[in-house]
């Protein structure tokens, strides 16, 4: 269970209903106005939030979370009964998420020892746990195997080695997957593909590498290879290739069965599924991403001759994304006459680094005044010392004034995971809200954290 958090003083007022909001697409499903005008979120009005725990703030809505939990879980065990659902940590991670995606029944994907000792924090089962990554230390692997990590997904030749020798060195066997780069583009941001050849991680397949990396796992005493593992990228909104994923994929677990007897008992296309960030933007459903995958699974296993695998799916932006909505206060504006006019808010590059890294997009509205129709362009910026920290660029919104709150949804998803402390900045409070109350998940930072490493003075 979630331990108790403190909760907000807030909120119920008579609301409209979330179809006639502005950005219903992409805000979370219980969003509305009530008769101030006000933007809810669970039942709470953003601005008393803003207000009682301060800007930039994060807001989380528990009905979004779990309803996204539990659409991926019926979407594919429907039509695979065998299916996990694992919770991708990086997209965002703290103890009370942990908590949520573990009572939802997802297993969780990590990356780290710090995003293991999260799981751990909250006796998340070790036996739903799946360990990433392409560079994992011996100590990392070290406390997988304390833990009792379900299985441990290899990434290269190196890291098979160091994973052999220290199950052996325990008297015991690893599960584990082998990670491959199947050579297939996926149509998304450079910095986001993953399994395309030029990119660092996984066992290239086209190249023979990967072959030698299934001989070599069956020899090694200290591992069991249960399955094969792809990643294309984040985000992909084209379905087409999951399907050449699981072909290529199959079609070389068939010819290792043939030539070295490797059973694939378990098999993970990965995850990197779309969400819908802009109004004007449209991801596929959890429904398509399954049925393109569940089909091209079955139909393989059918042309090979290979019994029906173990499925694991990786969602992480496509879980958090649209529960969180970002809030902001207005400061300062900038007119340049004839070109564009800034408006800053109190957040921005330190909390959500995308626009700047990714050129991603986002919309926004002002939580405050929600039924105000006036309209003028602006570009709204951050508070720090760099020209590309903008959050929004030629947004269309109301008329903008020192104080006013604007709301930035479909943030839940890599914002606070990559957010930092530039320009000493402190990262922001996290809360959840449900049924009219607000709980904190984090707390904002303060300057004796900003201090907390340091040493000083210098012994």
């Amino acid at each position: 269970m979630l331990s108790p958090a403190p909760r907000s003083r807030l909120y119920n007022r008579l609301t409209m209903q979330t179809q006639e909001l502005p950005l219903a697409t992409v805000l979370p499903v219980t969003a509305a106005v009530n008769e101030a005008g006000h933007l809810t979120l669970g039942g709470c009005d953003a601005v008393g939030l803003a207000r009682e725990f301060g800007t930039p703030l994060y807001v989380f809505d528990d009905q979004t979370l779990r309803g996204q939990c539990r659409t991926f879980l019926a979407a594919f065990r429907s039509r695979y009964a065998d299916t996990a659902v694992a919770y991708a940590a990086k997209a965002y991670l703290g103890r009370a998420l942990a908590g949520i995606v573990m009572q939802e029944g997802l297993d969780l994907d990590v990356v780290s020892g710090g995003e293991l000792a999260i799981a751990r924090s909250v006796a998340f089962p070790p036996e739903r746990i799946h360990f990433h990554g392409n560079n994992k230390s011996e100590e990392e692997l070290r406390e997988a195997l304390d833990y009792g990590v379900a299985r441990v997904v290899i990434d290269n030749f190196h890291e098979m080695q160091m994973l052999n020798g220290l199950a052996q060195g325990r008297g015991g066997r690893q599960t584990a997957l082998l990670r491959l780069s199947p050579g297939i583009d996926p149509h998304t941001h450079a910095y986001t593909t993953t399994g395309t050849l030029e990119n660092k991680f996984g066992i290239p397949l086209p190249t023979g590498q990967a072959e030698a990396a299934v001989r070599q796992a069956l020899d090694l005493p200290g591992i069991d290879l249960a399955g094969l593992h792809v990643h294309l990228g984040s985000p992909v909104f084209e379905l087409a290739p999951f399907a050449q994923a699981v072909a290529v994929v199959l079609e070389f677990a068939a010819r290792m069965r043939k030539a070295y007897g490797f059973e694939m008992r378990e098999f993970s296309p990965g995850g990197g599924f779309a969400v819908t960030c802009v109004p004007d933007q449209e991801a596929p459903q959890p429904d398509e991403y399954a049925e393109i995958v569940v089909s091209g699974l079955r139909k393989a296993c059918a042309e090979y001759g290979l019994p029906l695998p173990k499925l694991f799916v990786e969602p992480g932006r496509a879980i958090v994304a649209r529960a969180g909505v970002a809030l902001y206060t207005v400061g300062s504006s900038k007119e340049v006459p004839g070109v564009m006019r800034f408006v800053s808010v109190d957040g921005g590059l330190a909390d959500n680094i995308r626009p700047a890294l990714y050129g991603s997009q986002y919309a926004a509205l002002v939580a405050n005044r929600v039924r105000d129709e006036r309209r003028e362009t602006v570009t709204v910026a951050g508070k720090y010392c760099e020209s590309g920290d903008v959050l929004l660029r030629d947004a269309e919104l109301p008329p903008l004034a020192p104080g006013d709150i604007l709301a930035i949804p479909a943030a839940g998803a890599y914002a606070l995971a990559m957010a930092g402390n530039y320009n000493a900045s402190l990262r922001p409070a996290v809360v959840l809200v449900a049924d009219g109350e607000a709980k904190l998940m984090r707390r904002r930072e303060d300057y004796d954290d900003l201090m907390r490493c340091d040493v000083w003075p210098l012994e």
